[in-house]
């Protein structure tokens, strides 16, 4: 049976140097796997793969999409799935997948319920009210309605919030009834290997990534997509903050300060999911030569 090899670990850790090298020695392309760096018009506050990494090795889910389009979970496992099996019918043995989005790997790796698809009018509908109502409002409203999901839900995540209630307006069932987690079998085998460093070398990484970015048009790159504010798409660390900053409620040196705060506090909670996997086997990113060991020993 093929295998699938699974590159997790948190944002700034170097998955795609070592992602890089390990599609080299295996020959295999790369499925990226993050729910940002699919946008084409913000490459630099989401850190994706350059022109010349992706000339290196074949990456799949990167600028693919526009922001202005609506993405999935649901959508991304079925295109990646296609991918897989595409690739593992040409008579590819190993494949590797990479990225750091939480859901859309375990989207990959295990499935996501069936969950139904939201027409147009109720999705807009919701839109509106998170306009003028606000996330605290909607919050209280999904407590009502689905006070199980709402024990578990991130509240300072709109999305999740809309889309829980999207479901509980369009099925008049709780998002929770969906939520069945139950693992569907793949038909490959996944070897997950995790990256990671101590915090302080990890929070010296991420406040020197966050001023590159900068210096290589962060801002411009957040002016340039200005007037679609309201897209999901944007609503991520480095872009929210920008906006702040273009509109003139913070500095430009405080906007830079909390988008390092808030990607530290995201790598934290990053480490926090992925720790719960036991399927996981921890490499500090510099061991390259016994992580390619044990993908040869194990795929």
């Amino acid at each position: 049976m093929p295998t699938l090899i699974v590159l997790v670990g948190p944002t700034g850790v170097g998955k795609t140097a070592v992602s890089l090298q390990i599609a080299q020695h295996l020959n295999t392309p790369i499925i990226n796997v993050d729910s940002r760096q699919l946008y084409r018009e913000i490459p630099i506050g989401t850190a994706a793969p350059t022109a010349i990494e992706q000339y290196m090795v074949k990456h799949y889910f990167v600028g693919t999409q526009s922001i202005n389009d609506y993405y999935s979970a649901a959508k991304f496992e079925a295109e990646a799935l296609l991918v897989a099996q595409t690739y593992f019918e040409g008579g590819g043995k190993t494949l590797l997948a990479s990225g750091g989005s939480m859901l859309y790997i375990d989207a990959l790796c295990k499935g996501i319920d069936d969950i139904p698809t939201i027409d147009a009018e109720t999705r807009e509908l919701l839109r509106q009210k998170l306009i003028h109502q606000g996330l605290a409002e909607l919050t209280k409203e999904l407590k009502l309605l689905d006070p199980e999901y709402y024990e578990l839900v991130d509240k300072k995540n709109p999305r999740r919030i809309v889309h829980a209630l999207e479901i509980c307006y369009m099925t008049g069932c709780t998002f929770s009834s969906f939520r069945k987690r139950t693992k569907k079998e793949r038909p490959f085998n996944i070897l997950k290997i995790g990256l990671n460093r101590d915090r302080e070398e990890m929070y010296a990484r991420i406040n020197q990534r966050v001023l590159e970015m900068v210096r290589n048009g962060l801002f411009d790159e957040t002016l340039a997509v200005y007037s679609h504010r309201n897209k999901n798409a944007l609503n991520t660390v480095g872009y929210k903050e920008s906006f702040l900053y273009l509109d003139g409620l913070i500095t430009r040196e405080e906007a830079i300060r909390q988008i390092q705060s808030h990607t530290r506090e995201y790598m934290r909670k990053q480490l926090t999911w992925f720790k719960r996997d036991k399927d996981i086997r921890w490499f500090h990113p510099d061991n390259i030569q016994e992580i390619l060991k044990y993908i040869d020993k194990n795929s």
